[in-house]
């Protein structure tokens, strides 16, 4: 197995680590920010880097395999549907905002697989890309913020961080300007990501849309 194979692979065993310690009942507070969050932050940030590496190294040394074009794209969404539903139940974003994520990848991966029979190939749209760098730094910052989607609109002292996950019940910690200015930044990237993955989306289906309703 080559190098950014194991990466991908690595990647995925990160995803189910990414879980066990989101139910893993570890207390304390970084400043305003709780330690959980902070290490599940960084098993993600690590495994979005293999993400990165695993496919430059893969391109520059003439390393791609069907192993890794099959694991790669499948590791990937692992990682940000599982980051993305600890956040709803962390209670920081709506299921609604995984349902239209996920809605968008069913829709690409249909897409993908019908013009894939016809032997044609839709490469990725300019929204597709900008819905995955906010989606990522969307993650980012509602892990560092520890607050929920848009709880900025109650002004920077109604700021709470609540953890549903605690065994004694939900704790609550006050935040500052600075958890405000998180919040209002996830809250943005959030959006974001959710409006270039609907515009997204629609490119997909405009470009097999002769081919769906071909045989109405």
């Amino acid at each position: 197995m080559n190098l950014p194979n194991k990466l991908t692979c690595m990647r995925m065993i990160l995803v189910p680590i990414l879980v066990i310690v989101a139910y893993l009942p570890i207390e304390g507070m970084c400043g305003f920010i709780p330690v959980k969050n902070l290490i599940l932050l960084a098993i993600f940030c690590i495994a979005s880097i293999t993400d990165y590496f695993d496919g430059k190294i893969a391109r520059k040394n003439n390393m791609v395999t069907t192993f890794g074009k099959f694991l790669d794209p499948i590791a990937d969404k692992l990682l940000v549907v599982a980051s993305l539903l600890i956040l709803v139940e962390f209670r920081m974003i709506p299921a609604w905002i995984v349902i239209i994520s996920e809605a968008r990848e069913l829709l690409v991966a249909a897409s993908r697989m019908l013009q894939a029979k016809k032997g044609n190939v839709v490469a990725a749209s300019w929204y597709g890309k900008v819905k995955t760098v906010s989606q990522m730094i969307a993650i980012i910052l509602a892990f560092l913020c520890a607050t929920s989607f848009f709880a900025f609109t109650a002004g920077p002292n109604a700021i709470l961080y609540e953890n549903p996950m605690d065994e004694g019940g939900p704790l609550l910690f006050r935040g500052g300007m600075v958890q405000y200015v998180l919040n209002i930044l996830m809250s943005i990237a959030m959006c974001v990501s959710l409006i270039a993955s609907i515009f997204s989306g629609w490119d997909y289906i405009k470009a097999s849309k002769d081919d769906i309703l071909e045989s109405k």
